[in-house]
């Protein structure tokens, strides 16, 4: 009804009803009003009740002192009582990055303006006025739950044994820590920390910073990849999912991923150095937004992401709605992951081979992926001289392949030599040892572009044959290739 009321009012106009329906709505709250009076004193009563309970006034005393003084201790008192008040979580104001903020939080890339002359761009801003109009009201309203439905209230309650379940696992089993972080927007963002230092593992050392997709909670979500693999892990709630507060647009996103950041380093004692982001679906906008804006993070892991999020919007939506679709899309719903462009540091893609939510056409067609140009754009910026027309034909050769099977099939009919590739690069990198992108490949034969081109695109990009929404295995999460 809330979301379908200015629909519902231009039928009621058209039908001349609004006058019936007006009357209908006023005495609907005068009923409600009623009602309310005479429902008053029973919240009352149950107050009334707590408060002359021991045991509740004993559990108030404990739950306040934990507010004042967050101390092990505390907490561990708060373990006698019930799921709710054993999962208890304290505020913190973690320092922000000041360099980094606007008026509205951090730093977003906007697009470059348009030149246009001044009578035609107030002509056409005019003449899309209304267009722009309703896609505002569109993306504040049901399209940003569209494209986020784990913000949606319905989708959580029916969810909520489920998070509690795993929110109960990760504190007893892996003694997960769970915060709340304030980030420069107010918005506060729910957060949980396990802490592997302290185990013998080699992997214990380094933290991994998990991005949930726009149905995905940190509760049963991509946190467990990492944990199988012995990692220190910080899962995080985007602005309005379970226990965050706010709305997921850009900015917002990109404020929360901020602040977790700062927590990792300030508060949980890591170096960005031995930070590794990993990202599922469209975590890999905060996940781009962060080692954009952090280059000394370790490495980056993207999976199942895409570049752009107008392609798949207008898959499911009809070709008369596409002019609309755009606006929508623009108004600050936007999600690119082009961010991590600039990026130097290790990166690695990883496709599902039968993703039947990021395809354009269909899953079959796994040309249409758009992990694809993620790939693309990668290694178009980091190795342009490779990338020539040639090269690009043999990548997308080599994409097109669905199993591993035809994937040998094309390396081996382009005859790519690894050794050479590796003693290519490195002979390069020790000479110049330069930022990217790098020039690489430009004194270079067609047939040795094309081998160092297909090279280059195992390296970064690995295929899981499976479906978007399963669980990737640790066996799949490997370290990003180094040269």
């Amino acid at each position: 009804s809330y979301y379908s009321s200015p629909l519902l009012l231009c039928y009621l106009y058209r039908k001349g009803n609004v006058i019936k329906m007006t009357h209908a709505v006023v005495k609907l709250l005068l009923d409600f009003l009623w009602h309310s009076l005479l429902l008053s004193p029973f919240p009352s009563l149950s107050g009334w009740g707590r408060w002359r309970n021991s045991e509740y006034q004993q559990f108030i005393s404990i739950l306040e002192e934990t507010r004042k003084n967050h101390t092990p201790s505390n907490k561990d008192d708060c373990l006698d009582y019930d799921l709710r008040v054993r999962l208890y979580f304290h505020l913190l104001n973690v320092p922000t990055n000041r360099k980094l903020l606007s008026k509205t939080g951090v730093s977003l890339l906007k697009p470059e303006p348009k030149l246009r002359g001044a009578a035609d761009s107030v002509l056409n801003s005019l003449r899309t006025l209304p267009c722009h109009i309703v896609s505002f009201l569109i993306a504040h309203s049901f399209g940003r739950r569209m494209l986020y439905p784990g913000s949606v209230f319905l989708l959580q309650r029916a969810m909520r044994p489920m998070l509690q379940q795993g929110q109960a696992r990760l504190i007893e089993e892996c003694e997960g820590q769970r915060n709340k972080l304030v980030a420069c927007d107010g918005n506060e963002i729910d957060t949980m920390f396990v802490d592997r230092r302290r185990d013998e593992g080699q992997h214990g050392q380094t933290l991994v910073i998990c991005c949930e997709g726009n149905a995905g909670f940190y509760e049963v979500g991509c946190m467990n990849t990492p944990l199988e693999g012995g990692y220190s892990v910080l899962g995080w709630n985007h602005p309005g999912f379970a226990g965050s507060t706010g709305v997921p647009f850009p900015q917002n996103e990109a404020n929360a991923m901020d602040v977790v950041i700062q927590f990792a380093v300030h508060k949980l004692g890591f170096q960005l150095s031995e930070i590794v982001v990993y990202a599922w679906s469209i975590g890999g906008f905060t996940a781009s937004w962060a080692v954009m804006s952090y280059p000394e993070i370790q490495a980056l892991v993207l999976d199942a992401s895409f570049d752009d999020l107008l392609p798949l919007a207008l898959k499911v939506m009809p070709d008369s709605w596409s002019e609309c679709c755009a606006g929508v899309i623009g108004q600050g719903v936007e999600k690119t992951n082009d961010f991590f462009l600039r990026y130097q540091g290790p990166v690695l893609l990883i496709r599902r081979t039968k993703d039947e939510i990021i395809t354009t056409t269909g899953p079959e067609d796994i040309m249409s992926n758009r992990g694809n140009n993620l790939l693309l754009k990668l290694l178009q910026f980091r190795y342009p001289q490779v990338m020539t027309d040639d090269g690009v034909r043999a990548i997308r050769a080599w994409l097109a392949a669905s199993n591993h099977v035809e994937e040998a099939a094309v390396y081996s009919s382009y005859e790519v030599d690894d050794d050479w590739c590796v003693s290519v690069l490195q002979s390069y990198k020790t000479e110049r040892d330069v930022f990217f992108p790098w020039s690489v490949g430009e004194d270079m034969t067609l047939e040795g572009r094309r081998q160092l081109a297909l090279f280059l695109a195992r390296k970064y990009m690995r295929n899981f044959d499976s479906t978007h929404c399963t669980p990737l295995p640790y066996s799949e999460f490997t370290a990003p290739w180094r040269l």
